[in-house]
């Protein structure tokens, strides 16, 4: 090596390391020297090297691997959903909701009136706290919960994690995965352990295998699974909750996005012994993604865990906000919108993958904003030849953990298309999608 780890104590062997990296003398998931070898390398105790990665890992720097040693962290950034700003390119993969079915807000204001909110109050405001407990509750029995809200689903995820694990515990996610929960995760300093999803959701082989490993925390998409639009059927969400009921105080974090625009009944994971677990809903996907707000249900514990990191003041959610999104939610035009929108995603997707049917090409589940399109040939291919056909879209493999399926999907939001431009892509898809197949045979 041509540089060299130095220090007596685990501060500053810590600083030394800090000072490599930031000299790029490291490059991420690079090993550190094993704390026996570099113990004896500097004359300290292995204590010593030991204190010093732990330092290091805390700042999320490192990451522990096991018997993989201690590795340098990968803080590249990672993809983000939304428009890519090309503007020459139709963008068909921007994982947004159709702006025209989202409700107008406008008349909504007018009945935000009301005293002003002063430090020390509840952080729910009291309409759609009354509101969201009967829309919790009519998913959730008699499970025993609280209720909380976070600035959107996002930030419920962090919360929830921050508030049960520490850096490198082990979390489970789905494989392949949402956007913003990689970026969670790898933020928080947590270790993601893949679980594959098929056709019904998170598959019981993988949940087993995440648990084997000691995971903390599972966040689960119960319906409408970004991006293979996957659901868990009732068989499933049942053999999982056998799998975690021997694990009651793992934490289990259902993710469901889509609630109020979904086709699909919710089933949850949690058994009713389960004692960490918590449902999050957020209103973005059907009242705009500017609507940062999510409802969260969750287990007393958790909840006042998750409560205590939202102080007035600092860290809560408007109530303004809150008062908009009651006025929404109960204003039966915005809802008759709502549904409309449920209607529109379900037959224009459903729509698309026939199309796709009929060139050859298959798709996941339908549900969701997006579909999940399987190729004959690396999705990176085709979606060069998209490029140069006028389109721009989404790979596989920017959702993956550890699926290598993935490099063969597409991820397409194509709910907002015209039917000639959605011929015309089907078409595009179709001869780029021949033409690898003959390739591969």
């Amino acid at each position: 090596m041509d540089f060299q780890i130095t220090g007596g104590t685990a501060t500053e062997i810590a600083e030394s390391v800090r000072d490599l990296l930031e000299r790029s003398a490291f490059r991420p998931d690079d090993a550190l020297p094993p704390v026996r070898a570099l113990a004896e390398e500097l004359g300290v105790n292995r204590n010593t090297v030991m204190a010093a990665y732990r330092q290091l890992a805390t700042a999320g720097l490192v990451v522990s691997r096991g018997r993989a040693g201690t590795r340098v962290a990968d803080r590249s950034r990672v993809a983000q959903e939304g428009f890519s700003g090309t503007g020459s390119l139709r963008d068909v993969g921007t994982g947004n909701p159709d702006p025209r079915f989202i409700p107008d807000p406008s008349a909504a204001l007018t009945s935000m009136a009301g005293r002003p909110v002063l430090y020390g109050e509840p952080v729910i405001d009291t309409g759609l706290a009354t509101w969201a407990e009967e829309w919790m509750r009519a998913d959730l029995g008699d499970r025993p919960g609280r209720l909380t809200i976070t600035s959107g689903a996002v930030d419920a995820v962090e919360r929830l994690l921050a508030q049960a694990l520490t850096r490198d515990d082990a979390v489970a996610l789905e494989d392949p995965c949402f956007l913003a929960s990689i970026q969670t995760v790898r933020l928080g300093g947590y270790r993601a352990i893949p679980v594959p999803v098929d056709e019904e959701g998170m598959t019981v082989e993988g949940i087993r295998a995440a648990l084997d490993q000691g995971v903390r925390a599972v966040v689960c998409t119960p319906r409408a699974q970004n991006p293979t639009g996957a659901s868990l059927t009732p068989a499933r969400a049942e053999q999982l909750r056998a799998v975690l009921a021997e694990h009651p105080y793992v934490l289990v974090i259902e993710d469901d996005h889509f609630s109020l625009l979904s086709r699909d009944t919710y089933h949850s994971i949690v058994g009713p012994d389960h004692r960490r677990w918590a449902l999050v809903r957020s209103v973005s996907k059907f009242l705009g993604p500017d609507m940062c707000l999510a409802l969260v249900a969750s287990d007393p514990h958790t909840a006042e865990r998750l409560a205590l990191r939202l102080s007035p003041g600092t860290t809560w959610v408007s109530h303004l906000l809150q008062r908009l999104v009651h006025a929404l939610v109960v204003d039966p035009g915005a809802r008759a919108r709502i549904a409309s929108a449920s209607a529109h995603y379900e037959q224009r997707n459903g729509e698309f993958a026939r199309r796709l049917a009929d060139r050859g090409i298959t798709c996941g589940g339908t549900d969701g904003l997006n579909l999940w399109v399987r190729l004959p040939q690396s999705a990176g291919t085709v979606a060069e030849g998209l490029r140069a056909r006028g389109w721009l879209v989404r790979t596989g493999d920017e959702f993956a953990l550890r699926d290598a399926a993935a490099s063969h999907h597409l991820r397409l939001t194509v709910h907002d298309l015209a039917d000639p431009d959605a011929e015309r892509l089907a078409d595009d898809l179709g001869r780029l999608a021949s033409v690898g197949s003959h390739r591969v045979g």
